[in-house]
């Protein structure tokens, strides 16, 4: 019962948190509404209210189950946060093309948050695993998720559903993992019919800290056969994503 409560509260907190930043900055728009609108993928305006609403939310909901996770949230969304205001205009996508403009001495924003968030994953894997290997595997899997939600951010819900969808089994299991779990699933359940409405975006700072939250969840409690599971999984679904954006750029 005392479990149950805890998922409870985390979901209901975090989304009300959510909510109530969204309709905070939605009302005063600090800077002018103008710096708040973006186009989604049709070509109609939204609002990225919900961008800073899910990382702030999601951060404080994690930091308050494990102060690690919470660091790690934050990151995601802090360098997805600069790829939303720096990488605006770049048109290169997936790691290879960022990669290649590092080994060239160009600094890409997409670089800034590979780097970033990879080495915020993996300080965040060693505070929440014992061993080398395992903190390893963590910090593969917690940046692995983060760049997996936003892989899948390309329609409205989409990351919020996923994130939903995949967060849902670990409301089954005990402690920190469900409450984590939890806290990932009450910020996306929060934007998600906004999102859907067309009315505001994540982001690449919503959809990184949502992911990141997703990570925490899925490596705490969970022993290393589970790990090397997951790990494999995001490796091999960045991969595919690589591939995929490699293939639609020599389409064109």
């Amino acid at each position: 019962m005392i479990a149950r409560a805890g998922r409870t509260t985390a979901l209901l907190t975090t989304a009300a948190l959510t909510r109530a930043t969204m309709w905070a900055l939605g009302t005063r728009a600090p800077g002018g509404r103008a710096r708040w609108e973006r186009k989604n993928h049709a070509g109609r305006p939204v609002g990225l209210y919900a961008a800073p609403a899910t990382a702030l939310a999601a951060a404080a909901g994690a930091a308050r189950v494990r102060p690690a996770a919470g660091l790690a949230v934050a990151a995601a969304g802090l360098c997805g946060a600069y790829d939303d205001i720096a990488g605006a205009g770049d048109a290169r996508r997936g790691f290879r093309a960022h990669l290649s403009a590092l080994r060239e001495g160009e600094v890409t924003s997409g670089a800034v948050k590979l780097l970033g968030i990879s080495a915020a994953a993996l300080a965040a894997g060693a505070r929440l695993k014992e061993r080398p290997v395992d903190r390893v595997l963590a910090g593969v899997v917690i940046a692995g998720a983060a760049h997996f939600v936003n892989l899948v951010d390309v329609r409205p819900g989409r990351a919020a559903g996923a994130v939903l969808a995949f967060g849902a089994p670990g409301l089954l299991r005990r402690g920190p993992g469900a409450e984590l779990a939890a806290t990932a699933m009450g910020a996306a359940a929060a934007v998600l019919p906004d999102d859907l409405g067309e009315r505001v975006m994540v982001g690449d700072t919503g959809a990184h800290a949502l992911g990141a939250a997703l990570g925490t969840a899925i490596v705490t409690g969970t022993g290393r056969v589970g790990l090397t599971a997951h790990a494999a999984a995001v490796v091999a679904a960045a991969v595919w994503g690589d591939r995929v954006t490699a293939m639609a750029r020599a389409a064109r």
